[in-house]
């Protein structure tokens, strides 16, 4: 599997805990999208052609951009990309930024899943974390979105908010259920230094739950989504059968991928395992697309021993974890060989489980995720 991103960093409004590389400036907004497919053009020249299984189209807001203007990026992308039949095609949205012609370009487009940054369905919540919509504007995007023909929707949620309850995380997991979506994304609240939430929390302005809630409210709403008929299939992500984003599932299988856009990465197989990113600075790729340069900034091969942990690290991600075939395929040696004293240790502590067909976090190691691992690199 292979697939392609394309970041889109302009936003209405940052928000208060975001610290992505995105922007709310819509001034270098056209230059960029030709940029873009500028780069779109000489990155197809430049790799072998291979389908790609998945595009998801991030941000920042890709929302934001013109019906028209998203139609003539996808056009070029299909254009100079071979896109796989079937292939899932996400692009993120905010509610309050879509209507119905740009889910109509959209769908011409291509696209066939659509995620939704939702993360609370309490409007004093959003407004607490800088969200430019309310409830009722989400609610009409979903409806619009369902109206267009999109079968295969993700709502983006949050926990661990200011000021919220347990209750009330329980409260948006029932509400955006009822709606029927086919993924729900959980995550926690993480505060990122220099964002203004974190300077509010520092101040003492404002107050976030303490670690025992966050850990009741994860617990609580891993239990209600389970008993909705959402799956767990990773961390921090839920979907009913057979929607699970196959995109993220090859991030976490260390599968092979593009980035185009400001700051995007890219990973792929070239003479060794190899990682690349582009230049986080506009006027630094602005100025390099100009004269017909990839923005490449950064390139390093991965040695063999940190592609193995990479994909250790990525894998215990996932529920079913590792796959050990895979894992022999790529490396020549079982991943239970390859971390002896790793996987002992877990075993002994609860935390991880070897089947025939995976090495995998148990509930409590997944939990713990970030200790586990720290196994793996003692090995």
């Amino acid at each position: 599997m292979a697939g392609l991103y394309l970041h889109i960093p302009f936003c209405v409004q940052k928000c208060a805990y975001c610290d992505f590389v995105s922007f709310a400036d819509p001034e270098p907004l056209q230059a960029y999208l030709s940029a873009l497919i500028k780069e779109i053009g000489l990155t197809a020249r430049r790799f072998p052609a291979v389908a790609y299984d998945t595009v998801f189209i991030g941000g920042g807001t890709p929302s934001i951009v013109s019906a028209q203007d998203m139609a003539g990026l996808l056009a070029a992308l299909r254009s100079a990309f071979a896109i796989a039949p079937g292939a899932e095609c996400t692009i993120e949205c905010n509610p309050g930024t879509v209507d119905a012609q740009k889910l109509q370009a959209y769908l011409k487009g291509g696209v066939n899943r659509l995620s939704l940054g939702l993360q609370s369905a309490e409007d004093g919540l959003l407004r607490a974390i800088g969200r430019i919509h309310d409830f009722a504007q989400f609610e009409e995007s979903y409806r619009l979105a369902r109206e267009a023909g999109l079968q295969n929707i993700n709502v983006d949620l949050m926990y661990g908010l200011p000021g919220q309850s347990l209750g009330q995380y329980l409260s948006t997991i029932r509400t955006v259920a009822a709606l029927g979506p086919e993924h729900i994304s959980a995550y926690s609240l993480i505060l990122e230094e220099g964002t203004p939430l974190y300077m509010r929390v520092k101040a003492g302005e404002t107050t976030l739950p303490d670690e025992d809630e966050v850990c009741d409210m994860q617990d609580a709403g891993r239990a209600l989504l389970a008993e909705l008929g959402y799956e767990r299939y990773e961390i921090s992500n839920y979907a009913k059968p057979g929607f699970a984003c196959r995109h993220n599932i090859n991030y976490w299988q260390n599968g092979p991928y593009l980035g185009l856009g400001l700051a995007a990465h890219s990973a792929k197989e070239i003479d060794g395992w190899r990682r690349w990113s582009n230049h986080a600075e506009m006027s630094a790729y602005l100025a390099a697309l100009e004269r017909d340069e990839l923005p490449i900034c950064e390139q390093r091969r991965i040695p063999h021993t940190e592609e193995m942990f990479e994909c250790v690290m990525l894998g215990l991600r996932m529920l079913k974890g590792v796959e050990r075939s895979a894992f022999s395929a790529r490396f020549g040696l079982d991943v239970c060989t390859a971390y002896p004293e790793a996987v002992e240790a877990l075993f002994a502590l609860g935390w991880a489980e070897a089947t025939p067909d995976a090495l995998r976090l148990t509930e409590a190691g997944l939990d713990m995720e970030n200790s586990a691992l720290l196994y793996f690199l003692k090995d």
